[in-house]
């Protein structure tokens, strides 16, 4: 590898075999004709890429796509069934919530024998044990077995471990997603402090605007194949195109809501009218909101994304100049004879404070529409480009 490189995958494959029943696998081990009682399955197939010290590399592509196993090779999770990886500096995975912790042991003892997978002695984990338990915040816990943990206890202990051994190389499979906003923004926070210390990151996200944000490059895996390697604005907006013509959604299936256990305000659900809607038809949106605190002053905002995830609008309350005196626990928007043309939209809600300063919850992805454009007497569209502005002709 060059002095620079730090990752160097070279023609990775890793097939599965599949069996439809267990006995199957015994059948195939004692067959005299050597009989195959499996299916193949390509999780990768001859991928090779490198990656430079102080890169930034997301990861971007559909859940079964081949990410994680390309990651969990690339720290000897896995072994590859063709090709290999070359390292060359000390690797901090957080993959799976909870790999490499024994549920028996407590945190203290899973801090020292994390850090020991690592090559750390006992003496240099000695040194950095203040400062992981004061980043992970659970409390006693940390004196307590992990079997015990809640998934966001298990995400923070594991997390501090990975990000404060001092790494060269840290890679972290979407395994923040499990913990509360407040801590998510602490490691973002610490993952940026990394970033500008010069590590390489590895980041596997189905937020695409966080991997466009964050990363300097990007890759994207699709069957098992590296479909792009690239700057990660372009493969950011290459990936969200062929996610538009395949209708998917990327970040959260629409109306799937994973509740903020301990935000004051949360997002319950939300609700369109109907998921089809005619330019000039108007939109009726319902939020449901739940309280955990008595709450009064907060702001909603309801941002509308095209299908390259630019914003096409956006409305809230703080901007309109409406103040909540109560909890509303259903609040609808309405948008009457919507100036939308064709295509999809997809919507993204969050809870602020009275001055937008900080978030309750927000929820991206959230719901998602489609609008068909209206046509005039001979069936031609009423517009075209991005909106139908509101006009008046005078003669």
């Amino acid at each position: 590898m060059g002095n620079k490189t730090v990752i160097k995958v070279n023609n990775l494959s890793k097939t599965y075999k599949i069996y439809d029943k267990p006995i199957d696998r015994l059948k195939e081990s004692i067959s005299p004709i050597k009989k195959k009682y499996h299916k193949e399955f390509k999780a990768l197939d001859n991928i090779s890429l490198e990656v430079n010290k102080g890169e930034i590399i997301g990861i971007l592509g559909k859940n079964g796509s081949g990410k994680s196993t390309l990651l969990k090779i690339i720290t000897g999770v896995l072994n590859p069934t063709e090709g290999h990886v070359e390292i060359s500096g000390k690797i901090s995975a957080l993959l799976e919530l909870g790999a490499g912790f024994n549920q028996e042991l407590t945190g203290i003892e899973n801090i020292y024998l994390n850090g020991m997978i690592m090559g750390f002695s006992k003496k240099e984990i000695d040194e950095k044990l203040e400062e992981i338990v004061e980043f992970a915040e659970i409390g006693d816990f940390v004196y307590q077995p992990v079997k015990t943990y809640s998934s966001g206890m298990f995400a923070r202990l594991a997390f501090a471990v990975a990000i404060n051994v001092d790494p060269d190389i840290l890679i972290i499979d979407e395994a923040l997603s499990v913990g509360d906003m407040y801590f998510q923004e602490k490691s973002f926070t610490k993952m940026k402090s990394f970033r500008d210390k010069g590590k390489t990151i590895f980041f596997v996200s189905h937020s695409v605007p966080s991997v466009r944000n964050f990363c300097n490059r990007a890759i994207w895996i699709h069957e098992g194949v590296l479909r792009m390697n690239g700057s990660a604005e372009v493969v950011c907006s290459e990936y969200l195109d062929w996610v538009e013509s395949h209708a998917e959604m990327i970040e959260t299936e629409a109306g799937n809501v994973n509740i903020n256990h301990k935000s004051k305000i949360y997002i319950e659900k939300v609700i369109l009218d109907k998921e089809m809607y005619i330019t000039d038809e108007t939109i009726t949106l319902n939020i449901y909101l739940g309280f955990r605190e008595n709450v009064n002053n907060y702001g909603i905002g309801v941002l509308i994304y095209n299908s390259k995830n630019e914003i096409v609008t956006l409305y809230n309350t703080v901007r309109d100049d409406i103040e909540f005196n109560n909890q509303h626990k259903k609040i609808c928007l309405k948008i009457p004879q919507n100036d939308f043309l064709k295509g999809l939209y997809r919507i993204s809600i969050s809870i602020s404070d009275e001055l937008v300063m900080f978030h309750y919850d927000r929820k991206d992805n959230i719901a998602q529409f489609r609008v068909e454009n209206k046509s005039n007497k001979d069936g031609i569209p009423v517009a075209e480009g991005y909106f139908r502005s509101k006009h008046e002709w005078i003669y």
